[in-house]
């Protein structure tokens, strides 16, 4: 989840567990339970712009062939009893997502995609992906603004016990993944704007 660096990480004087953060009556966007912290978090508009055109990018795939699936803005992820995430987007193989679109939590995606924030990218790169990778997500992608790269994280077979390839790509490169069939985003195009 990538939001802007001014607004500050909020904890509680007391841990909380993912059913807590669940029953809690917060509309607000961007909450987070990490390790049993709350942790807020708003974006920006650079940040939205990339997520905007990964998620048409996304959807437009989805949308080409039958049995794809289905992309989405953030959902509240519970990934275990102490973390609750909202990846920036995810996708969910074709009927993996919530059995019930009204309820939360949603189930763990096959792939979440996080873009970078100055005050939760070590997050990212840390605590999310570690927990990420314990709980079976098929593949990860961080978005790194700052550094215009994608980092990918994934399995080189469903039910690997651990994300056994990492790639760095640039915006020479072509997002492909063997999750998603026959998509293809070249990354000079997204990061060009």
């Amino acid at each position: 989840m990538s939001r802007a660096s001014t607004m500050p990480r909020m904890t509680v004087a007391e841990k909380l567990t993912a059913d807590e953060f669940l029953a809690m009556d917060d509309p607000r966007r961007g909450l987070e339970l990490i390790a049993g912290e709350v942790v807020v978090d708003e974006p920006v508009p650079a940040h939205q712009r990339l997520v905007r055109e990964l998620l048409f990018a996304l959807c437009q795939w989805t949308a080409a062939g039958g049995g794809r699936g289905e992309a989405s803005l953030p959902l509240d992820v519970k990934v275990d009893a102490r973390n609750v995430f909202a990846p920036d987007l995810l996708w969910y193989a074709e009927g993996s997502g919530p059995k019930d679109p009204y309820q939360r939590p949603s189930p763990v995606p096959e792939l979440a995609v996080e873009v970078r924030s100055p005050s939760t990218w070590r997050y990212d790169l840390g605590t999310k992906k570690s927990t990420y990778e314990a709980h079976g997500l098929g593949e990860l992608w961080l978005v790194d603004t700052d550094r215009a790269r994608i980092l990918v994280y994934r399995r080189s077979r469903p039910g690997a016990p651990r994300f056994d390839i990492q790639l760095e790509l640039s915006p020479d490169d072509t997002l492909t993944s063997p999750l998603l069939r026959d998509f293809a985003l070249p990354l000079g195009d997204l990061f060009a704007s």
